[in-house]
């Protein structure tokens, strides 16, 4: 299992939303992740800064770099980028973390 943190960015006032959406996560992005090799994945909100961490534990680097270029994934990026800061293709704007500390 690989462990992966990201840090993206909330703009002000869509913490409601973002839960709604993610709440109703379509069945068919769940589905594409758990292909991919997602085994869990969990996001949190830090709400002074808006900044959001993302955890997610895999099962291969390989199969998680394709998940970036599936149709889904795209349209979920699509979908979200009203409520977060993103990128000209809609991909969030996100930060990988150096994990340096684990117990």
């Amino acid at each position: 299992m690989i462990k992966k943190a990201i840090r993206m960015k909330l703009y002000p006032d869509a913490k409601a939303e973002y839960q709604k959406r993610h709440d109703e996560l379509w069945p068919e992005m769940r589905r594409m992740l758990k292909e991919h090799g997602v085994i869990s994945y969990s996001i949190f909100l830090d709400s002074e800064s808006n900044t959001l961490f993302g955890y997610l534990e895999i099962e291969d680097e390989e199969k998680w770099r394709h998940v970036s270029t599936t149709a889904i994934n795209q349209k979920w990026w699509t979908y979200m980028k009203d409520l977060m800061e993103t990128n000209a293709d809609d991909s969030p704007i996100s930060f990988e973390l150096e994990q340096v500390f684990e117990l």
